[in-house]
């Protein structure tokens, strides 16, 4: 019997999900999303400029778990003297999932449609689902796959003391269309994060013609490594940690590894595969104790800046056009001139600091996902409100199984309804990179044949 899956989403969870399920089932596949081209999602289309690199080589972002050189592939038609270890423009990977969408479609015809709508709400009708669209269309399916992404930013301003947060200069989101073209360019800017956004976001004002210095901050106030530059890949250790019974013993199994001469980078990448073994095995004090202590750390070492990038924040930080600062706003109030007064708060109180308020001409959000149900858009809201999801552990996700089937309120599947990516993080740690999405995409593809009983020979010899 022909099954139907409904895809919720078009980025790039969106596409390697669509195309496991048409190369590995028999399943007719509906992608719903309001792209005027799926594919893309919000990291890699029109927002992503030529100077957004990839924050990983391109030898590590196939879309085939199969053929891991297929992007690189991909890339040397553009330009042929491109290596595995360079790292391309994020518009690039763009264009390659539309192309991946693109390919899998022909090669399945007639099984994949794709409707330019938004998933309003998901109705469990027993064994079958029904999707509300905002068109008031209604699809139905016998499977969903929530390829959504990450919940939508933390917004700050609503713990800030003062309403004016949300007044002239405060920047929401800085990837909506036009958002940035509100600062102006001879005025001092507060970035409030100091993760990938807030270096996307500097970058971005830089090559618009922005003057006024930069102030980046956050709790810790550390921006992310730098990659290996391209070239031969550091050798992975080839002792690593196993499955360590605590965090406190992890971290110092890691810290030997460096100290004695192991490339940092190396021992991060060889212990990507593992961390979500030892994240199940970590008690939940240990867990809040990661979550409240190294998470951070772990970040800035995990998810690193392109090379080219790193040395462009190194420009910006030595003319002091960009400053990074450990701090949390403490006030905020309009100006009457426009834009916004701050007052910091600092790990290391500066001296003099402790009343000052400073002008901004702009202050600008780049805090990373927000917690659910805080941060949930207005399709998993209903979700959790309809006892069809609940939150996962810390909030960080979807509450999920093994397989990423999501869970209802009490606790079990209560519609057949599945989800990857960032979403399942919380009950894993690592799941946000291309070659995890890749992986649970081809999962979850395996798990549709399994239960539909299909013995195509994709789906046999895999």
């Amino acid at each position: 019997m022909s099954r139907t899956v409904l895809v919720v989403g078009g980025g790039c969870s969106g596409v390697l999900v669509s195309r496991e399920l048409l190369r590995h089932t028999a399943a007719s596949v509906t992608m719903v999303d309001p792209a005027a081209s799926p594919g893309t999602g919000v990291a890699y289309g029109p927002a992503a400029q030529p100077w957004h690199l990839l924050n990983s080589p391109a030898g590590t972002m196939s879309a085939d778990p199969d053929a891991p050189g297929d992007f690189v592939d991909w890339c040397r038609v553009r330009r042929p003297a491109v290596a595995a270890g360079d790292f391309m423009p994020r518009s690039w990977y763009g264009d390659y999932l539309r192309d991946v969408l693109g390919a899998v479609g022909r090669d399945a015809p007639g099984r994949l449609r794709i409707v330019r709508d938004r998933v309003r709400r998901i109705v469990d009708t027993g064994g079958r689902v029904r999707a509300e669209l905002e068109s008031g269309e209604w699809l139905s399916a016998d499977r969903t796959v929530l390829a959504i992404g990450a919940p939508a930013s933390a917004d700050p301003a609503q713990r800030w003391p003062a309403s004016g947060a949300r007044g002239s200069g405060y920047v929401r989101d800085p990837w909506l269309p036009g958002a940035l073209d509100t600062v102006p360019p001879d005025q001092p800017v507060l970035l409030v994060g100091t993760g990938l956004t807030a270096v996307d976001v500097a970058l971005s004002l830089d090559a618009a013609g922005h003057r006024g210095p930069m102030v980046a901050v956050s709790r810790h106030g550390l921006l992310p490594n730098a990659q290996h530059r391209p070239g031969p890949p550091a050798p992975v250790p080839t002792v690593l940690p196993q499955a360590p019974e605590s965090l406190r013993r992890l971290v110092r199994q890691v810290r030997a590894l460096v100290e004695a001469g192991a490339d940092w980078r190396a021992v991060v990448d060889g212990l990507r595969p593992r961390l979500d073994t030892y994240w199940a095995g970590f008690s939940s004090a240990d867990r809040d104790r990661f979550l409240r202590h190294l998470a951070r750390h772990w970040e800035v070492h995990r998810h690193r800046m392109a090379p080219e990038i790193a040395d462009e924040v190194g420009r910006l930080r030595d003319t002091g056009r960009l400053a990074v600062r450990a701090a949390v706003v403490e006030a905020i109030e309009p100006r009457s001139e426009g834009g916004l007064n701050v007052r910091l708060g600092h790990r290391a109180p500066m001296p003099g600091a402790d009343n000052r308020l400073d002008g901004y001409g702009a202050v600008v959000n780049c805090t990373g996902p927000g917690r659910l149900p805080a941060s949930a858009d207005p399709l998993v809201r209903q979700l959790l409100a309809d006892g069809l999801a609940r939150p996962g552990p810390y909030g960080l996700g979807l509450d999920v199984d093994h397989a990423g089937a999501v869970l209802g309120r009490d606790g079990t599947p209560t519609a057949p309804l599945w989800t990857l990516g960032s979403p399942r993080r919380g009950r894993l740690w690592e799941t946000t990179a291309v070659p995890e999405i890749r992986g649970q995409a081809r999962g979850i593809a395996y798990r549709f044949a399994a239960l539909d009983g299909v013995t195509s020979p994709l789906v046999a010899t895999a």
